[in-house]
This record gives structure tokens, C-alpha cells and sequence, in this order.
């Protein structure tokens, strides 16, 4: 996600992203992210002026980890009400892409917007996705999911959707509650 330089004024959010997950059989390439909303996520960014939701795809991989697409397959759309770090215009949400990559090159993360890159099993997602319900339901609280983080919110019930991770519908929905 391209953020705006110190003391601009941030772009409004468009409304719409894009969600990029890269497998190999190391697992599935996540990362903590530097800018809120805070917790560990694949690739993804506003479609802002990449034009079309394909394209915002192939330039968020390559900002964020600094691997080229070589192949895209569209797994997902879908109306997500997260919160937004841009200002809205009053609206709270994002109309998602969420797409699977197939990726060439070397992993070169920016350090702006990405640490600590990883390559992650169903099982550990699972478990970043538990921590998340933990603190949805207020049994860590911001500090602690902040200093030790699971999956950013919107992204556990896509994981189980796709049936990456399984959730209970009563976990899901306190995890809605607080994306």
C-alpha cells in the first residue's frame, strides 16, 4: 500500500483492495504489517490508480515483497466492513479481490510497509488466527496483540472461507465486530 509522504494529506480510500496469496510448499507468504491495521497478512493494497483489481494485484506483490506475478487466479470478491487508515468520506468497508499468485524472483521486502516476512503452514495460520479470536474476544488485549500479533482481522474469515483455516461462526463474528 503506497502511503503518503510525511505531512501530505493521505488519499481518501476508494473503497476498494486487493488480497494476494502466494503459496509455495514453505506455506503461505504473510508478514507483520508496518502501517495499521495492525496483525500479519499477505499482500494487499487499495486499487486506488492501479486501474483494475488484476493490476493492483501484480503492483501491490511487487511493492510489498519485490516478487514479480507470473500468473493470478481470482479466488474471491466480496463487501468486507473493515476500517480504513485513509480517510473514508463516511463509508466503513472495502469491496475485496482476493487473488492466488504464482510469483518469480527473490523476496526483497520493503521495509516501509513490511516485517517480518514469512512463508507459513494452514496450522500456523491457524494458530495467528486463534490469537486473533483471543483478542476479539478480549482475552489479550491491543498492547499485547499489538507486541505479539495474529492475522489482521479481515483476513480470518477470507482464510476460512477459502478454507485455508476453520473458525467457529461465533468467533468469526467477534472478530467482524472489531475489523
Amino acid at each position: 500500500m503506497t502511503q503518503p509522504l510525511s505531512g501530505a494529506v493521505p488519499a481518501l480510500c476508494d473503497h476498494t483492495s486487493v488480497g494476494v496469496l502466494i503459496s509455495s510448499a514453505a506455506g503461505v507468504l504473510v508478514f507483520e504489517r508496518a502501517a495499521p491495521p495492525v496483525g500479519i497478512a499477505p499482500v494487499a493494497g487499495h486499487i486506488d490508480a492501479h486501474g483494475s483489481p488484476q493490476q493492483a494485484a501484480i503492483n501491490e506483490v511487487t511493492e510489498e515483497v519485490g516478487l514479480t506475478v507470473t500468473r493470478l487466479h481470482l479466488l474471491h470478491q466480496g463487501w468486507r466492513t473493515d476500517q480504513c487508515r485513509r480517510p473514508t468520506g463516511g463509508i466503513v468497508g472495502h469491496q475485496w479481490t482476493i487473488f492466488a499468485a504464482q510469483t518469480s524472483g527473490q523476496l526483497h521486502p520493503s521495509a516501509r510497509e513490511v516485517r517480518a516476512p514469512r512463508w507459513l503452514h494452514p496450522d500456523e495460520l491457524q494458530q495467528c488466527a486463534q490469537r486473533t479470536a483471543a483478542f476479539a474476544a478480549r482475552q489479550i488485549t491491543a498492547a499485547e496483540f499489538a507486541v505479539q500479533p495474529g492475522l489482521v482481522p479481515v483476513w480470518v474469515r477470507f482464510l476460512h472461507e477459502l478454507q485455508v483455516i476453520t473458525m467457529t461462526g461465533k468467533d468469526l463474528n467477534r472478530i467482524d465486530e472489531v475489523i
